[in-house]
């Protein structure tokens, strides 16, 4: 899956919390929250826009944090449910330090091959989709 694929599939489904999600389509996503975060600081300094001291978030970047965080959410329940895990799973990382470690572990590992009780392997669609050349 090719980034600009990975940010379209997550921002269609937008809130979309059921199916699966492969490990590219969460990175590339993660990837592109990162570096929209970081524009929105760099506009933020550029425009004077930070809600307090120096290094605090503007306003832009509470507006972009806003409008990534159900997508974000979204794409990790769909990442889990990849690794045949319930949602739920999410809400370890809010157990410092050990919760951060556990989720990446879980993002990182393969999803379960074929179809599980989230539904089929996003692989086996992304093979079978035709690629247009």
């Amino acid at each position: 899956m090719s980034f600009a694929d990975a940010i379209r599939s997550v921002l269609t489904q937008y809130v979309g919390f059921t199916g699966r999600a492969r490990r590219s389509e969460y990175w590339w996503f993660a990837l592109f929250s990162f570096l929209v975060s970081i524009v929105a600081a760099i506009l933020d300094g550029v425009f004077g826009t930070n809600l307090g001291d120096a290094g605090s978030t503007g306003v832009i970047g509470l507006i972009v944090t806003v409008a990534l965080l159900l997508p974000s959410l979204a794409v990790g329940v769909r990442r889990l449910h990849d690794t045949d895990r319930s949602g739920w799973w999410l809400l370890i990382g809010l157990v410092p330090l050990v919760g951060a470690i556990v989720l990446l572990v879980f993002f990182v590992k393969d999803g379960t091959p074929g179809a599980n009780r989230f539904g089929p392997d996003p692989r086996d669609r992304a093979q079978a989709a035709p690629s247009i050349a």
